[in-house]
């Protein structure tokens, strides 16, 4: 496996080692001590959630606060998706800047967010589904949330915000500015 770290420090893509053949294809998808090695720190991950959405949904941008702050190490099984991570540490360099990957079933990369970042990701394809593994427990009042078109961050999307599909949730979430600390 590939670990290529991007603009924001401590973000990471990675890319499998794919072995194909007449019957299909084998990859390694998570290895412990592979990863480990690869981000440069130890990620104990203690929870794995899956989400099915349709063309235009958009999720996020979610992140955790404190104690309760949660890296994910994110990929797409089915379809195809733009993910983005906003860096919210607050004395880093990159404050309020992002990095958007495309993930797909096809490329099978796979984006690491550690604590400290805003997620979110936009599906292209008629459907995706979407796999991440957390290090930390969802916690609810530790919601932390920022809306996907902040002036300030100016995430391109690359896609028409009128056929985007946003939960109501999603779309009352305050900019950059406004949004609670992640500590």
């Amino acid at each position: 496996m590939t670990f290529l770290e991007t603009k924001l420090k401590g973000c990471f893509i990675l890319e499998p080692k794919i072995i194909k053949d007449e019957r299909g294809y084998f990859m390694e998808s998570f290895n412990e001590k592979t990863f480990s090695n690869g981000v440069g720190q130890t990620v104990h991950f203690v929870q794995d959630n899956q989400s099915y959405s349709s063309k235009g949904v958009l999720r996020g941008l979610h992140y955790q606060c404190g104690e309760h702050a949660q890296a994910k190490l994110v990929r797409v099984l089915q379809g195809e998706v733009l993910d983005v991570a906003v860096d919210i540490r607050p004395n880093s360099p990159t404050f309020g800047q992002y990095e958007a990957v495309l993930l797909s079933a096809e490329n099978q990369k796979q984006f690491f967010v550690p604590r400290g970042f805003a997620h979110g990701f936009l599906v292209l394809s008629e459907t995706a589904t979407f796999f991440y593994k957390c290090d930390n427990f969802y916690n609810k009042e530790s919601e932390g949330g920022i809306i996907f078109n902040d002036e300030t961050i100016a995430i391109d999307w690359n896609f028409p915000t009128e056929k985007m599909i946003i939960s109501e949730k999603d779309t009352v979430l305050p900019s950059l500015e406004n949004a609670k600390k992640v500590w």
